[in-house]
């Protein structure tokens, strides 16, 4: 197979596995086609007010200051006299547009919702407000208008302010709660003049909806125990008092309106929110008016946990929920459908109502889930074969059709309390048979799709061992069955599993997963005298090295994969790695570079232990980072000096990127300290880091290609955007991990038996110049050692500081350089650049390694793809469905890390040949020199 053929075959089918977890896992729970369920009593409320106070802490709510001022007072004195409290546990991930869904409509969004964007709705879905009979929106454009899209009719009314006025360098972005507030105002006022619009506002079940986005973004901003935010939990209490005076004297204080407050979610110390993380899953839950229970307390203290106990809460009762079970306490209150696709249940503890009406909406509820849980059990059954389909033991059609019967007779006889504990049983069921029914087809895909990266993995290695071996291959028959006959087996087993698809109706992508295996293991048996090879060759191979290169591999990827549970193994790691030239002898001929290496190693083994980006800013530290990468570079041009002079163009692009680091070090100083002076983003600064992060990709081209001189001009172009895009010491991580890796290129030089280049010709390499092919030799077992090598400093580079250590580590000041108006996919592309910056570092340095060794491209990276695969594959194992939120969204997301990792990969080891080799000149005619 030729080389481009086989990059492309191997990226599709990385791509294909990749996409398979998504199948398997991250599959919409949404069914259609259920009965709406209606309460048969009339509610208690006509109408419902919602807060939600976006990115509010449950501790930060509740608890006093130092002081012990309550931040909230109006709200205190709901709970203390009106209303009921608890707190709401939110769902990993922990962000607005999740959240937000959970609230209104009541289940947990799947991650396509992410991949299509906060604006859209991958699948339309009810919700409270779609099952309302008006409802008026206040807030923010990021998040009202999905719920209007999803509505049917034209009954969900949206006011929101200019996406700009989202800007985390504003002076105080509580005006965003303010506008809400006067909006809302100006809407009651203006209603008093309009008949329609006031014949509207009496009628029943209407919802109005304040969205509150100036806490999360003060948080953001200035971090949730900072002033800023602090005090926009007092406007917003202010805020929420004021309207609630004005709904009640607006409607004639008739008692028939109900008010919510609540979050979507909360965040952390350092203020970020997405993972699993007390802080940001504890929010604060307050409801009062119609339908609402009083506030109920007791005469000694009952604290539920050390958090009531701070908040000085023990004598008034707790009633904790989970984020969904709000939109069936929404639904009950103004008598509107529980939305179909719901999962909440409904928190009785919360209503003021006789028992006959609970029972009443808990026997809707129950039906409500019931129903999903019949036409997943449908769909499922039209697409088994009969003799395959296992339905879910628990709850049988005779099952449902008896609760249905029971339930109805114990509400009918006045048995409310016993009718409530069977439908909270039936829902229990229902949800657990929901759970069966989407996982149904999850072992047998997952079986296809291993069988499938076993078929790539053994073929891979295969073809290492007949192409890039010096294996003794003896002669002989190493045909097992001819290509004919090999053909026709896998031909007949690929029609079979096309008919078994056919005849259950299987989406495409299942044709793909299933259909994978076939070619793959067909290429494999093909070359299978190869192994066969291996096997008579056995004798004349070192076994003992072989044996121990498998071993210290095999601890080597366990190793990694502990790392992504604990980054700490990276330091354990590193430091195994400096006493690599003392194990392996080199110290001996190469004292000085062994102890340099040592030394690089341990200085890098610091940053896994450092707390995760985001959690401290330290600018100081970002200018040190500058500094040290300024030294380096003036040693090297010293340095290099005697060994390859540079010539004027070269030393005179040198200067202008060493003076561009120092301005964007200036250019990072200045605009924090213009942020925390709250005058804004200068526009100087801001296009200077435009301006940087768009030629940092073309300013290396123009340099020349000897080794270490491209290699310089690359750091320093990529260092200055990194300085940009950072906040603390993660600024010093280029610099020492770039240390390390040029130490390894000249180590590798000496590990190298025979044909070492000394120094001086190290310098004069040329990326350009195409490597003698005369020259080019085979595999040998030191190299499984380079390419474990590459792996860890590719796992370093990533999880070194923390950047996607977990989701909750992005600190949005990162981009303030670029921008500070709230737009979450460029800034998700600025920090996915600064992810890539050290992999590019790591990259360039194994191609390095590659000519420097005079190894072809393909050789190396075809034993870093076998590790990579295997560290795939064993997280593909661990992936798993059960426990808390954040251990399966943990055990996905590992996955999905690792299988984008190989499939950057491929894709950066093109982009890093271009970077290192091509040159552009520039003169009176521009032309990119390709030689």
């Amino acid at each position: 197979m030729k080389v481009a053929t086989f990059f492309i075959v191997g990226l599709l089918v990385h791509i294909v596995f990749f996409i398979s977890i998504f199948d398997i896992y991250f599959t919409s729970p949404l069914v259609h086609g259920m009965t709406p369920q209606h309460v048969p009593l009339p509610p208690p409320a006509k109408r419902l007010v919602l807060f939600v106070a976006d990115g509010l802490r449950a501790d930060t709510f509740y608890k006093p200051d130092v002081n012990d001022t309550i931040r909230a007072p109006f709200l205190r004195a709901i709970m203390e006299e009106k209303g009921t409290w608890g707190i709401s546990h939110t769902h990993v991930p922990t962000e607005s547009r999740p959240g937000h869904v959970a609230l209104i409509a009541g289940f947990y969004e799947d991650v396509s919702a992410v991949a299509k964007g906060w604006k859209e709705n991958p699948v339309e879905f009810d919700s409270v407000f779609n099952e309302s009979r008006h409802t008026w929106c206040w807030g923010s454009p990021d998040i009202l208008p999905m719920f209007a899209k999803g509505a049917s009719g034209d009954h969900v009314y949206t006011h929101t302010y200019p996406a700009e006025s989202e800007d985390f360098a504003s002076e105080d972005a509580s005006k965003l709660d303010s506008w809400v507030f006067d909006e809302v105002k100006a809407f009651f006022n203006s209603a008093k003049g309009n008949e329609n619009l006031l014949s509207k506002l009496h009628e029943e079940k209407n919802v109005f909806f304040l969205h509150l986005l100036g806490i999360d973004t003060n948080g953001h901003a200035h971090r949730p125990m900072s002033k800023e935010y602090l005090e926009n939990i007092v406007l917003v209490d202010t805020g929420v008092s004021e309207i609630v005076s004005l709904v009640e004297d607006f409607f004639g204080n008739d008692g028939q309106t109900a008010f919510i407050f609540t979050s979507d979610h909360g965040m952390t110390d350092w203020g970020s929110h997405g993972a699993g993380h007390a802080s940001e899953t504890l929010t604060p839950l307050v409801a009062w008016g119609a339908g609402i229970q009083t506030a109920q307390r007791a005469t000694t203290h009952l604290y539920q946990d050390q958090h009531q106990k701070e908040w000085n809460l023990g004598t008034l009762r707790r009633v904790d929920v989970n984020q969904a079970d709000i939109a069936p306490l929404m639904s009950s209150l103004i008598g509107v459908p529980i939305p179909l696709n719901s999962v909440g249940v409904l928190p009785l503890n919360f209503l003021n109502n006789s028992q006959h009406f609970k029972a009443e909406s808990m026997f809707a509820n129950s039906i409500q889930i019931l129903e999903q849980f019949k036409v997943k059990m449908t769909q499922k059954k039209e697409t088994t074969l009969s003799f395959f389909f296992t339905p879910y033991p628990v709850l049988t059609e005779e099952k449902q059709e008896e609760f249905l019967q029971h339930a109805k007779s114990l509400i009918h006889r006045g048995l409310y309390d016993e009718a409530i504990l069977l439908c909270v049983e039936m829902i229990t069921q229902a949800l657990e048979g929901l759970s069966y029914y989407h996982t149904y087809d999850r072992f047998f895909l997952g079986c296809s799709v291993v069988l499938g990266f076993v078929g790539w993995t053994s073929y891979v290695v295969l073809v290492i061992l007949k192409t890039h071996a010096s294996l003794r291959k003896p002669p002989g028959n190493r045909q097992l069955m001819s290509n004919e006959g090999l053909g026709r087996v896998f031909l007949c087993m690929g029609l079979a599993i096309v008919a078994f698809l056919l005849v259950q109706a299987s989406p495409w992508t299942y044709y793909i997963y299933c259909l994978l295996p076939v070619p793959v293991w067909h290429a494999v048996f093909k070359e299978i005298g190869t192994l066969l090879d291996l096997i008579k060759s056995a004798p004349s191979l070192p076994l003992c090295k072989c044996f121990g290169y498998f071993v210290l591999v095999t601890f080597g990827i366990e190793l990694l994969v502990v790392s992504f549970f604990y980054r700490a193994m990276l330091s354990l790691g590193l430091l195994l790695l400096s006493l690599w030239p003392l194990l392996s002898g080199l110290h001996i001929k190469a004292t000085t570079r062994s102890l340099t290496w040592a030394l690089s190693c341990l200085c890098l083994a610091v940053f896994p232990l450092m707390p995760v980006v985001g959690r401290e800013s330290n600018v100081h530290l970002v200018t040190c980072a500058a500094a040290l990468t300024l030294f380096n570079t003036i040693f090297y041009l010293v340095s290099s000096r005697r060994l390859s002079p540079l010539p004027r163009k070269d030393r005179q692009l040198f200067i202008c990127q060493i003076v561009h680091v120092g301005l964007c070090a200036y250019v990072l100083t200045s605009t924090h300290a213009s942020l925390q002076q709250k005058q804004g983003l200068p526009l100087f600064n801001q296009l200077v880091s435009w301006t940087t992060l768009v030629v940092s990709f073309f300013v290396p081209l123009l340099s020349s290609t000897r080794l270490f001189q491209r290699l310089m001009s690359i750091l320093l172009s990529l260092v200055s955007t990194y300085l940009l895009l950072s906040t603390g010491y993660e600024a010093l991580f280029p610099p020492v991990l770039s240390w390390l890796m040029f130490v390894w290129i000249n180590m590798e030089q000496e590990a190298m038996s025979a044909g070492t280049l000394s120094k001086t010709e190290l310098f004069r390499i040329d990326f350009s110049e195409n490597i003698d092919i005369t020259k080019i030799r085979q595999l040998k077992l030191d190299d499984i050692r380079r390419s474990y090598f590459f792996v860890f400093f590719i796992i370093t580079a990533f999880f070194g500081t923390g950047n996607i250590a977990s989701i909750n580590s992005f600190d949005p000041a990162s981009v303030y350089c670029f921008l500070t108006v709230f737009n979450p996919f460029i800034m998700g592309g600025l920090m996915m650049w600064k992810v890539l910056i050290p992999f590019v570092i790591v990259m360039c340095t194994f191609e390095t390694i590659q000519v420097s060794t005079q190894l072809s491209s393909r050789s190396l990276f075809l034993i870093v793809l076998v590790i990579s695969d295997l560290m795939a594959l064993h997280f593909f194992f661990l992936v798993k469905d059960y426990g808390s939120w954040l251990d399966i969204g943990t055990s996905i997301s590992h996955y999905v890390i690792v299988m984008s990792m190989t499939i950057f990969l491929m894709i950066l080891s093109v982009m890093t040949h271009i970077l290192t080799s091509k040159r552009v000149f520039v003169g009176k005619k521009m032309k990119v020199h390709f030689k």
